[in-house]
């Protein structure tokens, strides 16, 4: 079948471009990385909340300073939602920095606000390695100098100060702030610090952000192997860490639709080669430390570790799969994860009948095109509309997606699984792959669900 009009986008047809369903004699892939159709009430984030809420949010030991209004500040805290983790819990995400922009500095504007704002921030926290400056919406219609506020205070306070030019309406969704964060660290922190000491086995972990504590699975494995750590971007990262990453002899990328453009940068200017993974699962993390092991001619040892690893969960996994059988799931992630997580939901025998992003590009959708069965539903930034229809006409045993979407899936009475932040992670590697089965367990087969009407009229 061709693409497809849902019958919730009548009276907006261009949603038809967005919709797809897989057909093996069809090359065709949603309609995607485009603005939004007016009167198409999307879900998508801004570019504010890739830049802080997914990239930078994460590193632990800088004052995130939000220039705009109180609101923009408040929904990005601690990196949002997401639950980045790290081991400086006393400083990172505890703090929530902002100019809190008023009507008056609207009209007068903001940049004797925002440098007496990194003065007073870096008084009162002057342990913290720098200051990274996120414009606002408000502040790009203003039109305030970050970078010559920025550089003043920087020579004022003698520690970094940078600013990060990611305005919320730039981009047609949080993607583009992805790319601004990538860009500014590269450009501003990547090749300012030199390590204190090379080894033949350094690494970078790309595009990880340690959602409760997703890193600190994954780091070990690769330590097991002989592999060095050099850097994580961004998960519990240090700004220097990120400083001397231009050491490392190749860069592990993990979400590959956030973190893509650094890695080209690095290799375009250090050589540093890319190897792309996914570390969710039993398969896919055995191929990771594969694909590693050979680029560093580690072959027997990452064996060793594979087949280690495998032992300790395989029969619990064949339990479960065995008590998922038939059952068909609804994936609607940012992007690489409703990817990562088709094969990974296979491996427990649930069958992926949907998948969604809210910012994945043409290279997301034909992964995901490749990964699903004929007649699954694709589709592009779907709005909560069109999450009642896919929900009540398809009728997933689950739904695994983010916090907006909890309480429509709850009062349609549909299994729920937070797979934004996750319920009770980490979810990564072979170890957070058994936690990801147990909560997949507790919430298809709890009671409640029984005492739920399902559907539009629960």
């Amino acid at each position: 079948m061709p693409l497809t009009l849902l019958k919730s986008d009548k009276a907006i047809p261009e949603r038809e471009k967005h919709t797809y369903i897989k057909a093996a004699s069809e090359n065709i892939l949603p309609l995607s990385n485009v603005q939004t159709t007016p009167g198409d009430f999307t879900e998508r984030g801004c570019t504010y909340a890739g830049c802080l809420g997914v990239v930078c949010g994460p590193i632990k030991d800088v004052i995130h300073l939000v220039h705009g209004p109180i609101g923009c500040a408040y929904w990005t805290w601690g990196g949002g939602t997401r639950q980045n983790l790290s081991d400086n819990p006393g400083f990172h995400r505890k703090y929530c920095f902002s100019t809190d922009m008023q009507e008056d500095n609207i009209i007068f504007g903001g940049e004797d606000k925002l440098y007496e704002s990194i003065l007073e921030a870096h008084e009162e926290f002057p342990e913290a390695k720098g200051v990274f400056v996120y414009a606002t919406c408000a502040i790009g219609l203003i039109g305030d100098d970050l970078k010559g506020v920025c550089k003043r205070a920087e020579d004022e306070i003698g520690i970094r100060v940078i600013p990060f030019n990611c305005e919320g309406f730039r981009g047609c969704s949080q993607s583009l702030g992805h790319h601004i964060a990538n860009d500014t660290l590269f450009e501003r922190v990547v090749g300012t610090k030199e390590p204190e000491y090379l080894t033949d086995y350094d690494m970078n972990i790309i595009g990880d952000y340690n959602i409760q504590g997703d890193l600190w699975e994954i780091m070990p494995l690769f330590e097991r192997m002989g592999i060095r750590i050099l850097s994580t971007f961004t998960g519990n990262a240090s700004v220097d860490d990120i400083a001397q990453a231009h050491r490392a002899k190749l860069n592990l990328m993990h979400c590959q639709r956030s973190t893509p453009y650094i890695c080209k940068r690095m290799e375009e200017k250090y050589g540093i080669p890319v190897l792309k993974a996914s570390l969710f699962g039993v398969e896919q993390t055995s191929k990771a430390l594969r694909d590693v092991a050979a680029f560093f001619g580690l072959g027997d040892k990452a064996e060793e570790i594979i087949k280690e690893e495998v032992s300790k969960v395989a029969p619990k996994i064949e339990e479960y799969k065995t008590k998922f059988e038939g059952k068909r799931v609804f994936i609607y992630q940012g992007a690489p994860r409703a990817w990562h997580w088709v094969n990974m939901f296979r491996e427990l025998g649930v069958e992926t009948i949907a998948a969604a992003t809210t910012f994945g590009h043409e290279d997301d959708y034909a992964k995901i095109c490749e990964r699903v069965n004929d007649g699954a539903l694709v589709i592009d930034n779907p709005n909560s509309l069109e999450l009642e229809e896919i929900l009540c006409d398809l009728k997933p045993d689950l739904f695994i997606s983010g916090l907006k979407e909890k309480y429509l899936s709850y009062k349609l009475g549909v299994p729920f699984i937070n797979g934004h932040s996750y319920e009770k992670g980490p979810y990564a590697v072979y170890s957070g792959f058994l936690n990801f089965a147990r909560d997949v367990e507790k919430t298809l087969f709890a009671p409640v669900w029984g005492l739920i009407r399902r559907g539009k009229d629960a």
